[in-house]
């Protein structure tokens, strides 16, 4: 297959997708940036030292929470680079590389690959969303996953894309063996579980939000990439862990605590809210991006009111 020179190329035969295992909790890193708005290498490397004390399976960059439409080519090729620097060995590193053309996915998925990323995070196009039928959507994973050396996990995100891809579309991209599973963050569970049930064994469905992380293992999930994971890690493993062991009514306990406050910060009031949380948590937040705006005010109070109630309950 050829477009544009040698742009595109066949799938190595040593290489093993399924050597990659999409599971456990993997929190969406934040961004770190200066004050100014330049990238903070710095903290973000602090930030995943600390995320790994716990129990989780690897990290995301440059995904949602990382603001991904708000950085540069170069500079998500740097967040990659120190990302790989303080992820430890055995641990993945997923990096967020959807783009809205083809062309521009392939590049900036190579750029996560030289850095060594182990999958890359592929958001659906979406500035074209009327056109973007599921013949265009397979086409569009299917080219990205023919031209990638390293897995790609798809991204299913609606709320931001406006895009929501069928249970059909799905196990229809699913279908190339570079393709290992999906974030969901559509939170259908009849959508999930007929994906589930229809994919491949080795295709890993994964939650998309800590707010229904607890039905999607229940639907089969082998996990979930969920925003909460970045201010209560050990929370978010611990309902993974309850479920496992079959302690149900514990996984329960928690997952419903974890409602209102995985709220505040993904539906309600986003990025700003969740580095707000990790500011007030003694983690690095610090700024968003412009056009996004600090979250100030009677919704910061309210936030931090909030994550204290929950942190002094021991909830």
């Amino acid at each position: 297959m050829a477009l544009s020179g040698m742009l595109f190329v066949s799938l190595p035969e040593e290489m093993n997708p399924n050597m990659v295992k999409l599971q456990g909790i993997i929190p969406p890193l934040p961004t770190s940036f200066h004050p100014n708005e330049k990238l903070y290498p710095e903290k973000i490397r602090e930030n995943i030292g600390e995320l790994f004390r716990h129990d989780i399976s690897g990290i995301v960059v440059m995904g949602s929470n990382g603001e991904f439409v708000l950085l540069t080519e170069s500079e998500k090729e740097k967040v990659y680079a120190t990302a790989r620097e303080a992820v430890p060995e055995g641990k993945l590193l997923i990096a967020g590389t959807g783009a809205q053309s083809t062309l521009e996915t392939i590049r900036l998925t190579r750029l996560a690959a030289r850095q060594e990323a182990d999958a890359a995070l592929v958001l659906n196009p979406f500035y074209y969303k009327g056109m973007m039928n599921p013949e265009a959507l397979i086409k569009h994973y299917h080219d990205v996953a023919e031209a990638s050396t390293i897995p790609i996990v798809i991204y299913n995100m609606p709320s931001y894309s406006g895009v929501d891809m069928t249970a059909s579309t799905i196990l229809r991209i699913a279908s190339h063996p570079n393709i290992i599973g999906i974030k969901d963050s559509d939170g259908n569970i009849v959508k999930l579980g007929e994906v589930i049930r229809e994919s491949r064994e080795d295709f890993s469905v994964m939650a998309g939000s800590a707010g229904f992380l607890l039905p999607a293992l229940a639907s089969g999930a082998r996990g979930g990439i969920v925003a909460l994971a970045n201010l209560l890690p050990r929370k978010c493993v611990e309902i993974l862990d309850y479920f496992g062991e079959d302690r149900l009514d514990d996984a329960r306990k928690i997952q419903q605590s974890i409602i209102p406050l995985n709220t505040a910060v993904t539906k309600k009031w986003g990025v700003p809210a969740l580095k707000a949380a990790m500011d007030h948590l003694g983690m690095y937040g610090g700024p968003v991006r412009r056009p996004l705006m600090e979250l100030e005010g009677r919704k910061k109070e309210i936030l931090l009111k909030m994550l204290d109630t929950y942190m002094e309950l021991g909830l």
